[in-house]
């Protein structure tokens, strides 16, 4: 009797044993759980960059875990952007010394449209920070998941706790329990085929009695898709959301010039929304090459927009061309009149085309290319680098200056129609504030404000979406002869899915509890 009772305490303790597990799970299935965002994943003429990998499943450490000789290699890292060190990262990449995971936490902030201001001093390296890092990831090829996050009251819990921890020196492992950081998500495959639609839409001019000559034509361009360290946060407000909502706005005031037949100027206006703009404006290229001779030499000249909204005393015209050609100098001089009526200055900035170097640096050296006249407004004086100031992190809402946007409409708008109807010098106002001809603002906010919501990675957007339903829509509102061009992007890019994700964030025994689970061994069983 007594071995029975002791072998009823042994199934009682056991009963008591599994009961404390279960409830260990039902807290553990009660952690946290968050949207977290990939870092890309891509190949480039078949070298791999971005992170390689999606599923995770380790536990949480700090950046005090960090420290020299210590195995990471099953840890995944939940480090704040205020506390990242550059260099340990930097060290981490380059060396490729093992990693379980990085979850890099982004302030709410950048989610917010006062978001981080370029005059405040500590936003500013904040920004720096985040752009260095960004390109950082981007241009490396990194064995192991990286997700971004936004801080939030949940997750900055367990990262207090979890530097707690690593503080005393107890990290968490599978013996002393901790956080457990797990993605579940299917293996990234290949984007086949990535997609890439321009859209266009014309407004003709009118022939005068007789004139049997072909109408001369002017393009309004702008680049709208996207390029960044997450695909699913990268909108792109400055670079080029500012450019599609000038674009719009340019496109309603010249529908509303053009409305009445007398107004009608003897120039047809072309609007182009192009994609692969990151991709060395590929959408651009094939766009052109969509166009027959006799169109291609109709066009007087292009004016392609690209960041236009985080800027306060000056503009930049970019060519190809030198600034002493009649077309160019004849560009330079109109905008140059309007922009000393409006207060501010503009200048201009020759970069030779190489035709042995398929690499362009603006918009319109694809133009150039086929021997269109073409010129590129934007705030910056120099070309960005390739796949950089393309909608990344920092480019948020906040970033523009909506004022920005509505002179840069003033600016284009006034000085082609003053070119359409002849006008020149001071004192004659087209677009004149209050007028039925007056920039909308509103107009331009709504849009701003949508394409800050949007992600618009160009692989990652298919024919249907509706992103490119909206901006269809839009255009057939104000243009006729609307047409969408589909394609495909160069072979040169390979893109995976698996962008967004859920990170569930357990406490406590979970791998006591998994060992529990497995089914015992054959030597378990003979025992």
């Amino acid at each position: 009797m007594a071995g029975g009772g002791q072998g009823l305490d042994s199934i009682s303790s056991a009963v008591a044993l599994i009961l404390v597990l279960f409830a260990c799970v039902e807290l553990g299935d009660a952690a946290t759980a968050v949207d977290v965002y990939r870092l890309i994943q891509y190949d480039l003429a078949g070298s791999p960059f971005g992170s390689r990998l999606a599923d995770l499943s380790h536990h949480a450490g700090s950046a005090a875990s960090a420290v020299p000789g210590a195995d990471l290699s099953r840890t995944a890292l939940m480090v704040p952007l205020k506390d990242l060190d550059l260099g340990f990262l930097r060290e981490y990449i380059t060396n490729r010394k093992p990693l379980g995971g990085l979850v890099l936490l982004l302030p709410q902030k950048l989610r917010e449209k006062i978001g981080i201001a370029d005059d405040d001093q500590g936003d500013g390296l904040m920004r720096n920070m985040l752009s260095e890092m960004e390109q950082l990831l981007v241009h490396a090829n990194i064995p192991y998941p990286v997700y971004f996050a936004f801080e939030n009251e949940k997750i900055n819990e367990v990262l207090t706790e979890v530097q707690s921890n690593d503080a005393t020196g107890q990290p968490a492992t599978a013996t002393t329990g901790g956080y457990k950081l797990v993605v579940s998500t299917p293996e990234p495959k290949k984007i086949v085929s990535p997609a890439i639609t321009n859209i266009q839409g014309w407004l003709p001019g009118l022939k005068g009695e007789g004139d049997a000559n072909q109408l001369p034509t002017i393009a309004i361009v702008a680049s709208y898709d996207t390029f960044g360290a997450a695909p699913a946060l990268s909108v792109g407000s400055d670079s080029n959301g500012s450019g599609v909502a000038a674009l719009l706005e340019i496109a309603r005031l010249f529908s509303r010039l053009y409305s009445t037949p007398k107004m009608r100027g003897r120039y047809n206006l072309l609007f182009g929304l192009t994609s692969g703009g990151p991709y060395n404006y590929n959408g651009t290229l094939k766009w052109l090459r969509s166009f027959d001779q006799r169109l291609r030499e109709s066009i007087d000249y292009a004016i392609c927009l690209n960041s236009i909204g985080s800027w306060s005393d000056e503009l930049w015209i970019h060519v190809s061309k030198p600034p002493e050609n009649a077309y160019i100098k004849e560009i330079y001089e109109g905008f140059s009149t309007v922009a000393d009526e409006l207060g501010f200055k503009i200048n201009i900035k020759q970069k030779k085309i190489n035709i042995s170097n398929p690499r362009v640096g603006w918009e319109h050296e694809q133009f150039s290319r086929v021997r269109v006249t073409a010129a590129t407004l934007s705030e910056l004086s120099v070309a960005p680098d390739f796949l950089k100031s393309s909608g990344g992190l920092c480019d948020t809402r906040s970033l523009v200056d909506e004022t920005a946007v509505f002179k840069s409409v003033k600016l284009v708008a006034e000085s082609l129609a003053r070119h359409i109807y002849g006008h020149r010098g001071r004192g004659i106002e087209i677009f004149a504030d209050n007028s039925s001809l007056a920039i909308n603002p509103f107009h331009i906010n709504s849009w701003l404000d949508f394409l800050s919501r949007t992600p618009r990675v160009a692989p990652f957007l298919s024919k249907t979406d509706p992103f490119i339903s909206a901006l269809k829509k839009e255009l057939s509102d104000h243009t006729t002869d609307v047409s969408v061009q589909h394609d495909v992007l160069d072979g040169i890019f390979t893109f995976y899915d698996q962008t967004k994700a859920t990170l569930n964030i357990y406490q406590g025994l979970d791998d006591l509890i998994s060992i529990l689970r497995r089914p015992p061994s054959r030597k378990s069983k003979a025992a």
